[in-house]
């Protein structure tokens, strides 16, 4: 199935989701990678606010290449999403709702991911081109210092994402391997 959302997500927005979906997604979606999550874990130890409401709230595993005349952004493909595992599960129980990256993530994320209601999607690894198409507006909002690292506030219209992790417990990355034997032992059958 094929799923048009909207930030701010909503449990109800991602409810009808499934592993192996497509999402075309729009709104505002926040850049963070290793760096950016270890200064917002710090900011929370403080008791202080984060740059931006994570309730509902998108963060896309990216650090983008500098935007060339007239766009946006430059390239902008996902960067291994495990490297925020030991941060995610406190982020999505304070209402993180979407992450966006690529790769495989610990039991503690897909726990936290199911017990929130949230999703974690994939981005087209290797084709930063064809994501940066989709962010119409990037603005930098914390961090400066940390370069391609900082954190970003995207426009993004109709980002295709395709879901690894769904509300329900479904990964791609277990479903999808067992699919694709279940079909091939179909046709030698």
């Amino acid at each position: 199935m094929q799923y048009h959302l909207h930030t701010p997500l909503t449990r109800e927005d991602l409810a009808p989701l499934q592993a192996g979906d497509t999402v075309l997604l729009s709104g505002v979606v926040y850049t963070a990678r290793d760096a950016a999550h270890g200064r917002m874990s710090d900011l929370l130890d403080q008791g202080k606010p984060l740059p931006f409401d994570l309730k509902g709230a998108a963060i896309y595993y990216v650090g983008p290449t500098p935007e060339r005349p007239g766009c946006a952004i430059g390239a902008a493909g996902p960067t291994t999403s495990g490297r925020m595992d030991k941060f995610t599960p406190r982020l999505l129980d304070l209402g993180l709702a979407c992450m966006i990256g690529k790769g495989k993530r610990s039991q503690a994320v897909k726990d936290a991911v199911v017990r929130n209601g949230a999703v974690y999607l994939a981005a087209i690894g290797g084709a930063g081109a064809l994501m940066s198409g989709s962010i119409k507006h990037c603005e930098i909002i914390a961090w400066p210092d940390l370069g391609c690292e900082a954190v970003r506030r995207l426009e993004v219209e109709e980002m295709p994402l395709t879901v690894l992790l769904d509300p329900h417990g479904g990964d791609l990355y277990q479903s999808g391997p067992a699919a694709y034997l279940a079909s091939k032992q179909e046709e030698q059958g």
